[in-house]
């Protein structure tokens, strides 16, 4: 709750403060890929951009002509080859990572608020998509192909939301955008309808097969699973989001439910959905803010699922609310007065990474304090002065009998340099030898001798752009990480240009003979005049 007291967090792990910002046009939404080795945006112009998150680099931008308008969602594959991309041209785009190219393309008859490709295959051709003003749909992204799903219990008539024009209690018309995820292995898709109910459906039979009611009945906004699947988070209109413990198996699932599903006979068809939803989700803890009232945007679970934030929905602030599980509010982000626009927990480590609605990403990291007696293991940190006796024997010569022993350590042995461990926060069905985690350096082609004629900071900015660089010396000190992108070289207009002596970075040419007579016939106006007049003493 959150006029709960803020506890002391005590060294947890969750962000703190901005690290940096990343800058590269206008970008809206941003998705990592699952070891937080990459991050991708997708941009105001169509375009999508994929940052090495280690060195803050862009490492591959996926230019698309086709598309002119704004991408409204971004989803990686489980194994980082593809990337899907949802704009508001109402189009669907699929991208080879590596390649940089097209897979597939197709056009919906809604606007998709937001795209995920099926979890359990590491090249997905299904997704699952939201629709601005329809029910949630699996798109097949080879054939263009789509299967509405229901949104409401099936005794509405065709398990499609009602046609009724009217109103629903709390305000919202028939169909607002619905919200629907898969489940870890992808076998089932939950949504959330109008009505503020949770639908398990089995997507390749269109069948509900189990609905859980939220409390307060309102519109369900958004909908994610933790990274385990042990968890599902709901963000209603209530301004309350609400976590629920997953009681199926995290794998076979849809099998589990089959079998309840047999062993209900007896009961009718509502009766028996509500039954098997209440095996299938039990509601875990609810958070929500008891004095502002604020609607949340974008909440989503850290990557071990210990931590739940939410960020702010009201205009003109960029406020991030971390919780524990449990439930306490443990810190509240403030950024600078601009919108937030979305929101994600880097897969491993603690931090967040956020978008403005003037399209910067702000990366959130932890505070760390410097502690320089860490690198002298015997060195004691005293926090005030303290009288110190020294013992009679403190600094005679140690006899060779008190040495301490040598390592035992065969320095002859081969070290293993190739092994990796496996991270914890993987579990072993997860790992693969395919997995994409860095890009290579793929930098961009210049005019031969471009920089070298551009004085003091223009030459060594435009140096540290195109060699792949990260961060320049001037925007390492703001936290602004510089991409080729953004060269001071370009929109440079001519006249700059030879003021600060690139004169070489376009060809001149010698103006015609019409364009030397048209500047000699300006000279003889302007001097006639200058002429003094003859009436004048």
């Amino acid at each position: 709750m959150m006029n709960a007291p803020i506890i002391d967090p005590l060294q947890g792990d969750f962000p703190e403060v901005i690290e940096e910002f990343l800058e590269h046009g206008v970008m809206k939404c941003i998705a990592f890929n699952r070891r937080g080795t990459l991050l991708a945006a997708g941009c105001a112009d169509g375009n999508c951009v994929i940052w090495d998150f280690e060195t803050r680099g862009i490492a591959k931008e996926l230019r698309d002509d086709d598309c002119l308008a704004a991408i409204t969602s971004i989803c990686w594959s489980k194994y980082g080859h593809r990337i899907l991309a949802s704009a508001a041209d109402k189009s669907l785009t699929l991208w080879d990572v590596v390649k940089g190219e097209k897979i597939g393309r197709t056009t919906l008859q809604q606007t998709p608020l937001q795209a995920r490709l099926h979890p359990g295959s590491s090249t997905p051709l299904i997704c699952l998509v939201c629709p601005v003003s329809s029910a949630p749909m699996i798109v097949d992204l080879c054939s263009g192909s789509t299967t509405v799903l229901p949104v409401s219990l099936p005794d509405t008539g065709n398990g499609l939301a009602p046609p009724s024009r009217n109103k629903f209690s709390d305000g919202s018309a028939p169909f607002t955008p619905t919200a629907a995820c898969f489940n870890k292995y992808g076998d089932l898709v939950y949504v959330g309808n109008s009505k503020g109910e949770i639908l398990i459906i089995d997507h390749s039979k269109i069948q509900v097969c189990g609905v859980v009611q939220v409390p307060g009945a309102s519109v369900i906004k958004n909908m994610v699973f933790s990274r385990s699947g042990q968890y599902l988070l709901t963000n209603s209109n209530d301004r309350t989001i609400r976590i629920y413990e997953n009681l199926l198996p995290l794998k076979d699932g849809l099998k589990a439910l089959d079998e309840s599903n047999s062993g209900l006979d007896e009961l009718d068809g509502v009766e028996k959905v509500k039954t098997i939803g209440s095996t299938c989700l039990s509601l875990f803890r609810e958070f929500q803010d008891s004095i502002t009232r604020v609607h949340w945007k974008a909440p989503c679970f850290s990557g071990d699922g210990e931590w739940v934030i939410g960020g702010s929905a009201s205009k003109g602030e960029h406020k991030i609310y971390i919780w524990d599980r449990a439930g306490h509010l443990v810190k509240i982000l403030e950024g600078p007065k601009e919108a937030l626009m979305d929101l994600a927990w880097h897969p491993v480590h603690p931090i967040v990474v956020s978008v403005s609605l003037a399209g910067l990403v702000y990366i959130w990291a932890k505070d760390y304090t410097e502690n320089w007696s860490a690198f002298a293991p015997d060195f004691k940190e005293l926090e005030e002065n303290e009288e110190y006796i020294e013992r009679e024997d403190e600094f005679d010569l140690m006899p060779d009998t008190e040495k301490v022993k040598e390592s035992d350590v065969n320095e002859d042995d081969e070290v293993d340099i190739m092994t990796v461990e496996k991270d914890s926060a993987f579990s072993d069905s997860d790992v693969s030898e395919e997995e994409i985690c860095f890009l290579p350096a793929d930098p961009t082609p210049d005019a031969p001798e471009q920089q070298d004629k551009c004085v003091g900071s223009t030459s060594k900015l435009a140096d540290s752009a195109q060699s792949g660089s990260p961060l320049s010396d001037e925007a390492g000190q703001n936290g602004h990480a510089v991409n080729q992108s953004s060269s001071p070289l370009e929109g440079m207009d001519n006249s700059a240009a030879e003021d600060t002596g690139g004169t070489r970075l376009k060809r001149r040419r010698r103006p015609s003979d019409k364009v030397m007579e048209l500047q000699v016939e300006k000279v003889k106006k302007s001097s006639q005049r200058m002429k003094p007049s003859d009436d004048l003493p």
